[in-house]
């Protein structure tokens, strides 16, 4: 091919870059403004944010809406709950999470494939059908209007997920590299600390990621479970 017939080949190439480069910028400023236009209305006067005309950016920043939501009753209480409700609820379902996706994920035992069928369908039932029986069952061993109630429906609710993600990152993790270290002297229990634990370490923080946004984001049921103003989060 000759260096003239290139040269409309490359041209064409790189407008077609060029246009997924702009569409992905595109792509991105949508994605973005919502982000923007929440953050800053939290800093604009009232007038402006009650105003028919919309301002882009606000001249006369304001902390003030800030300092009326600090200076509610409950709010700092409300933070405590909320902090104590995801740090728990985290440490839980990681633990737990963990464990479970290194037995599905290394063992072979009976019902191993009955089991990861149902963490797959427990995710398919919608939260909202399971309000009614969690409450019931919650109201029962009076774990309703405490802290300890809400943990429960969330670790019960980020499991699954946590299990099924945690187990792909166990699978792509060669079992030679164990059996590697047990040859070489380590135990079963220090080639998990030195080689199995590192390897999952990204796949841990994403979960915990989930498991966090998951658990902070969450409203129904802490709406429900926790009347109390002083156990609200």
């Amino acid at each position: 091919m000759s260096v003239v017939e290139r040269r409309p080949r490359q041209r064409n190439k790189r407008a077609r870059q060029g246009a997924w480069d702009a569409f992905g910028i595109l792509l991105f400023v949508v994605m973005v403004f919502p982000v923007y236009w929440m953050i800053s209305t939290a800093f604009k006067p009232d007038d402006q944010i009650n105003s028919l005309t919309p301002t882009w950016f606000s001249l006369r920043p304001t902390v003030r809406h800030f300092r009326d939501a600090m200076n509610q009753p409950f709010f700092w209480n409300d933070v405590v709950n909320t902090l104590i409700i995801v740090g728990v609820t985290l440490v839980l379902s990681m633990t737990l999470a963990f464990l479970a996706a290194v037995a599905v994920a290394k063992y072979r035992f009976t019902g191993r494939k009955v089991f990861i069928v149902l963490v797959i369908a427990i995710q398919m039932i919608p939260g909202v059908g399971l309000i009614i029986p969690l409450y019931v069952v919650l109201a029962r061993y009076h774990q309703v209007n405490v802290l300890s109630g809400v943990i429960i429906v969330y670790v019960s609710t980020v499991l699954p997920f946590s299990v099924w993600t945690l187990r792909g990152f166990m699978l792509g993790i060669p079992k030679d590299l164990e059996e590697a270290a047990m040859v070489d002297g380590s135990t079963r229990l220090g080639a998990f600390v030195r080689i199995l634990l590192p390897l999952i370490a990204p796949g841990l923080v994403a979960t915990s990621v989930f498991a966090f946004i998951t658990t902070w984001n969450e409203y129904i049921y802490a709406r429900i479970l926790l009347n109390d103003s002083r156990s609200r989060p």
